[in-house]
């Protein structure tokens, strides 16, 4: 039946456009913004044997630092999400990019997205001009979607300091990894989840360094008198990244197999390397593909409707 890629990405031509204009032509230190393409996605989707891809605008979303061009940019990149799933609704779902840290325009775009365009959750950078997802500041927005109990899938970016800890290295090597946990940790020690409890949270890349620190997470937590155990059980993981063969045991301990998702993380990953990493899935014991995609349909139940 094919695997659901819960960790993909689209790259509209006038997307690539803006993200350039605004200096953002080498996103976080990578060499460049990779090609994409409708036809070229169907193909590498077609290779690596992925029947739906859910879709998101990848580090640095929409908001390069004026709020009128991040709603009016939005509110663009959305309809045409939406005009990817009207052509393919059994190949692609899409997550709706929110004009944050501008908390009044997120939350008008929540229900456009969800009310006017049917899409199917939301990507919420780790951080939003480095404030953090759990800051009181976006409470409202968590109000608007626990009340749609939506799906939201975290992904990482650039930390507030990068430049003076990456010393010139990609930020996705290791800086990716850390604000992914820091992230979590904040809405884990913030009540957030506590207080938004329709909210589903997917954490991308197998939740980077979370696995091998939320025990101390834990444990300091308990001295404040917060119990995170609990709540980290709520969330589920992608697998996009490396996970073999050194995270994924970390988190099998963790989150267990009924929380496990397949993510590509195309065409920010190379097709040739996502084939190796399916490859390498697909060949560990420690996993089960089609537990992967029932979690999957859990997450995304318009496609067991159709």
């Amino acid at each position: 039946m094919g695997r659901i890629d819960m960790h993909a990405h689209f790259i509209p031509d006038f997307y690539r456009a803006a993200a350039s204009a605004a200096g953002h032509s080498h996103p976080d230190g990578m060499p460049a913004i990779p090609a994409w393409s409708v036809d070229a996605a169907l193909a590498t989707m077609d290779g690596l044997d992925i029947a739906t891809a859910l879709l998101s605008i990848s580090s640095p979303g929409v908001h390069f630092g004026d709020d009128v061009p991040a709603r009016a940019l939005a509110r663009t990149v959305n309809r045409f999400g939406a005009g990817l799933v009207a052509d393919h609704p059994d190949r692609f779902a899409v997550l709706a990019s929110l004009p944050l840290p501008d908390v009044a325009g997120a939350i008008d775009e929540i229900a456009f997205s969800y009310d006017e365009l049917g899409l199917d959750g939301v990507v919420l950078e780790s951080n939003a001009a480095g404030v953090y997802p759990g800051d009181p500041v976006f409470e409202p927005v968590w109000d608007a979607l626990d009340e749609r109990s939506a799906l939201v899938v975290l992904h990482p970016t650039s930390p507030p300091g990068w430049e003076l800890v990456a010393r010139g290295r990609p930020r996705p090597m290791l800086e990716f990894p850390i604000d992914t946990a820091r992230a979590v940790s904040d809405l884990l020690l913030s009540g957030t989840l506590q207080r938004h409890p329709r909210v589903t949270v997917v954490v991308p890349h197998g939740g980077g360094v979370l696995a091998s620190v939320a025990d101390r997470i834990a444990t300091f937590a308990a001295a404040q008198g917060v119990d995170v155990r609990a709540q980290l059980r709520r969330l589920y993981f992608d697998l996009a990244g490396m996970p073999l063969p050194h995270q994924l045991p970390s988190l099998l301990a963790l989150a267990g197999p009924d929380r496990l998702l397949y993510g590509s993380d195309w065409p920010f990953t190379p097709e040739q390397l996502v084939k190796q990493l399916a490859g390498a899935l697909d060949s560990t014991p420690l996993l089960d593909a089609e537990a992967q995609r029932t979690n999957a349909t859990r997450l995304l139940p318009r496609l067991t409707r159709r």
